[in-house]
């Protein structure tokens, strides 16, 4: 279909995809989040990484982990529980293995960066700083590992950002959690702390239970939830977040369709990730991107960009 928009017509092919996060500009506005893909090889004879805005790789810390005991995964209605708990190679293996074959084919990357304390970041980041990676994603908000996450509080939160973009120069993105009372006061924690933008929201807490055994379903006893069941509260979260900080925001949680994609990007996200929905449909990111290219061009939008915070509200 082709609109006009003043003059000018409009084709899903005219239609501008690009996007700016951190000064990083990405090919379309689709990301996949961490956690959800590796590193892209799985997912070969569906997509290939360079065709999406990023990946942001599975998680990576300074030393390997092997992650929850089995079982750590669970259906629930229109999502999945889950309690892998960081599961990963360790940023030295990521860096010989992986990164190499990201770079060749023109991947945009963003690692996504773990610790157990804030020492543990700061390595971690410092090792990362001289490589290809483009951005650095910190995990702050994993609900699968123990102990309170950093993203509970505003000002741990604050100094850890602080400290870490002392250690590099790369966009530093926060992944922020819906597990706390104030998203906002986390966010603009983040972003006194120098946060060049934000991701959310990371899983939400949530259990199941076996009832023929009495136990739970997950050996962790809670998990992250995921997917379509989500989509609500992040496009909510990512609403009052978009009006308290000055920063670029990647919106995530429960999307699957292009038109769930349009939605966060109107409630202020700049750009849009899409995990679980790959689990039933490993095509669904492409899909994205195409279906952004026909919404806009059907409704006279003539750039991704012009979704961004445009939901009207008074």
């Amino acid at each position: 279909m082709v609109t006009e928009s003043g003059n000018k017509k409009i084709t899903p092919e005219s239609v501008g995809m690009s996007v700016e996060i951190a000064g990083i500009t990405l090919k379309n506005p689709v990301i996949t989040p961490s956690g959800t893909c590796g590193y892209g090889r799985d997912y070969l004879d569906f997509w290939s990484p360079e065709q999406l805005g990023a990946i942001a790789v599975k998680a990576v810390s300074v030393k390997p982990r092997d992650g929850n005991p089995p079982p750590r995964i669970a259906e629930i209605p229109s999502g999945v529980l889950n309690s892998i708990g960081l599961e990963n190679p360790g940023v030295h293996k990521f860096i010989s293995d992986e990164l190499p074959w990201l770079k060749s084919i023109g991947a945009t990357v963003i690692a996504n960066v773990v610790g157990y304390t804030d020492d543990d970041y700061a390595e971690c980041v410092g090792i990362l700083d001289g490589t290809g990676v483009d951005m650095i994603e910190l995990n702050i908000s994993c609900p699968n590992v123990k102990g309170t996450p950093i993203s509970a509080s505003a000002e741990r939160t604050e100094a850890l950002t602080k400290r870490i973009k002392g250690v590099t120069k790369k966009p530093v993105i926060v992944k922020l959690s819906p597990n706390v009372t104030s998203i906002t006061d986390i966010a603009k924690a983040a972003e006194a702390g120098g946060a060049d933008a934000l991701s959310l929201i990371n899983t939400v807490m949530g259990m199941r239970i076996n009832i023929k055994t009495r136990r739970p379903m997950l050996k962790n006893i809670t998990g992250g939830m995921s997917g379509p069941a989500v989509f609500p509260l992040a496009v909510r979260m990512v609403w009052q977040t978009s009006n308290a900080v000055n920063i670029p925001i990647i919106g995530g949680g429960g999307i699957t369709t292009a038109e769930d994609a349009v939605e966060m990007m109107m409630a202020g996200a700049d750009a849009v990730s899409c995990g679980t929905a790959m689990f039933s449909d490993p095509s669904a990111p492409l899909k994205i991107i195409e279906g952004l290219r026909r919404w806009c061009s059907d409704n006279g939008v003539g750039s991704v960009r012009e979704l961004t915070g445009s939901v009207v509200t008074g």
